[in-house]
């Protein structure tokens, strides 16, 4: 069944009132906001989230933490400096969608290979523009992350069950998503950071041996850990201890991913503990990786209520009192009051107080919530790829 564009009010909603919506997001709440749609054609159910990131709008898109995700970008100028393949976290974009105030803008960057528009039509993904993002944005953080679908559909006739579809969406709370953005076998990571005028080059010898859990993992992680020294061997998020250890590593690292850290952990966590049960070599987390290691040592994660979406948030470092500017994306939290013995709280939220890191007390074994491969600060957060070789390199 499908449902043609109803009423004169619901045109006063539109970005133009002049022109007709090809474009719609329906909440499960019963809202519905008209735009102009581009990338491509069809609908997609998930959670709606907000970025309020200035720059960056590839990087969020193919970052596999996104999985079962449509994000809202508050900054309005978003495409204005294109896509080029260099910037992607993963091969294609994960997110379901991208909802923008303006339309995209035509790229204005020495670095463009692609607009915007033709990448989301490229690799299916569907784009919003002339949504009012600050009234949308108001109703994410008053009431939630909401679950919704959204269509694009170029004739301006749109699927009168969209809004059944956005209440049958069960939400991303007890969903293993790690499972589907993880790799399919191992592999070796040798690319190293961007660097001028090079762009990303090839390590030149080899490191410390470090595996890579990889429940999601950013590309730009891999390479901040291979330009800090390390020779990477990225295993599935479903990599057993015995598998780890049987490469011989020196340190173990966690990476970042999408869902419910408690569905993850179903069989990410007694990995880990197996793993501090049987060695004791360093191991360093983000993200989900964060959670799962918290979760591990007998920590309690929750769901937030619209969670930390951005590259603007404070962060400080409880032993030096340093506050570092940092790149956010992550749904749930670990809940520091159910930190145990022997494990302590290193970083917190300026904004809400979340808790955004731990380390064990007497092991090289830490973690942190926030993103410090993603430079916003622009180079804040980068000693945590070196406080985790230094630690490898003092075994």
């Amino acid at each position: 069944m499908s449902l043609t564009f109803p009423s004169e009010q619901a045109l006063a909603s539109a970005p133009d009132s002049h022109a007709k919506p090809t474009a719609c997001i329906a909440l499960a709440d019963g809202t519905i906001y008209y735009g102009k749609g581009f990338g491509a054609t069809g609908i997609a159910v998930a959670e709606l989230c907000f970025n309020t990131a200035m720059t960056g709008y590839q990087e969020i898109m193919t970052d596999p933490s996104y999985a079962g995700q449509i994000v809202t970008f508050t900054f309005p100028h978003i495409g204005n400096t294109g896509t080029t393949p260099e910037d992607d976290e993963t091969q294609a974009p994960i997110a379901a969608g991208m909802v923008v105030k303006w339309d995209p803008t035509a790229p204005s960057n020495w670095r463009s290979v692609q607009n915007l528009a033709a990448w989301l039509q490229q690799h299916n993904r569907i784009g919003i523009g002339g949504v009012d993002t600050r009234r949308l944005t108001r109703a994410i953080r008053m009431q939630g992350a909401p679950h919704v679908a959204i269509q694009h559909a170029a004739d301006g006739v749109f699927d009168i069950d969209l809004l059944e579809k956005a209440r049958g969406f069960n939400g991303i709370e007890g969903m293993d998503l790690a499972k589907e953005v993880t790799c399919d076998a191992a592999y070796r990571w040798d690319e190293m950071r961007w660097a001028w005028p090079d762009g990303h080059s090839k390590q030149a010898k080899d490191g410390y041996r470090v595996v890579a859990i990889d429940y999601g993992a950013k590309r730009n992680i891999l390479r901040c850990l291979a330009s800090a020294g390390c020779s990477v061997t990225v295993l599935p998020a479903t990599a057993t201890a015995d598998e780890i250890l049987a490469l011989k590593p020196q340190g173990l690292f966690l990476s970042n991913g999408p869902g419910d850290p408690a569905a993850t952990g179903e069989y990410a966590v007694p990995m880990i503990q197996e793993i501090l049960e049987r060695s004791d070599m360093p191991v360093f987390g983000i993200c989900l990786g964060h959670q799962m290691l918290a979760l591990a040592l007998g920590a309690k994660t929750l769901k937030m209520n619209h969670g930390h979406h951005g590259a603007n948030h404070p962060v400080k470092e409880i032993a030096t009192g340093k506050v570092e500017i940092t790149s956010m994306n992550h749904g749930f939290a670990v809940d520091s009051q159910s930190l145990p013995d022997g494990v302590v709280e290193t970083h917190i939220s300026l904004f809400d107080g979340s808790n955004c890191g731990i380390r064990m007390v007497d092991r090289p074994v830490f973690s942190v919530q926030h993103h410090p491969e993603a430079s916003p600060g622009p180079q804040d957060s980068f000693y945590l790829f070196e406080r985790f070789v230094d630690a490898i390199a003092t075994r």
